[in-house]
């Protein structure tokens, strides 16, 4: 079964909701059998990765919200986070583009080191000082400590156009599939979960996808020639 996450960096929810799903993949029997896939999706896309600000000004500015109103948002989400054992900054974190990062976690999920990449990344963003968007050295460092190489993560950077049509494909996926914000889970094509769901949501989803999974049918031909283990079957003349 697979189930394909579409995220941003930059939203806190996607921090919250991936560790609720991953609460209730740790305690689903058949999760040996589940495939995660991470997808690319810009909340502010189009961001000049110049334009980095504030997280408080920014939610003032593009919510019409309040300084307290923020504030008290983000100490809910800092609660949010904290039931599910995640650090989170609720003052002093900035905002700004996530482009690159998108294109780095295509780059990573190359490597296998995507859901590495993406820890960090959440973590960086969401726990730690150092902010994630006004140095691409940054990116590199923590591209590095999640085991790519750090020549390799600066030749992405430098390249604008490295992995870009990757994210611009997982964004019309997400708009194909009636995603208008994040986190968006889709389990095998055939169930969406919108937003930071209870785990207890994440546990019935799965079970439901997994329970109605359909068996492959065999179209029955009569003899077949193939191999087995007990070796291939050999014509009689």
């Amino acid at each position: 079964m697979r189930v394909e996450i579409w995220s941003d960096i930059a939203c806190p929810w996607c921090y919250v909701g991936k560790a609720r799903f991953e609460r209730a993949l740790r305690d689903f029997p058949h999760r040996d059998e589940v495939e995660v896939v991470h997808r690319s999706f810009e909340l502010d896309p189009g961001r000049a990765k110049d334009d980095v600000q504030p997280v408080i000004t920014m939610l003032t500015r593009k919510y019409g919200m309040s300084e307290a109103q923020a504030e008290a948002g983000e100490d809910n989400l800092g609660a949010q986070a904290a039931a599910e054992g995640l650090d989170y900054r609720t003052r002093g974190r900035d905002h700004g583009s996530t482009f690159d990062m998108h294109r780095l976690l295509h780059f990573a999920k190359e490597q296998g080191r995507q859901e590495q990449l993406l820890d960090l990344l959440y973590r960086a963003n969401f726990a730690e000082e150092r902010s994630v968007f006004d140095d691409d050295e940054r990116l590199v460092e923590l591209g590095v400590a999640a085991g790519l190489e750090a020549e390799a993560v600066r030749a992405v950077l430098a390249d604008p156009g490295a992995y870009a049509d990757a994210v611009r494909a997982d964004e019309r996926e997400a708009a194909q599939l009636g995603a208008s914000g994040v986190p968006f889970f889709v389990l095998d094509r055939k169930y969406g979960v919108s937003g930071a769901q209870p785990a207890e949501v994440f546990t019935r989803a799965l079970a439901q996808a997994y329970g109605e999974r359909s068996p492959l049918e065999i179209v029955d031909g009569g003899d077949t020639d193939a191999c087995g283990p007990d070796g291939c079957a050999v014509p009689q003349r």
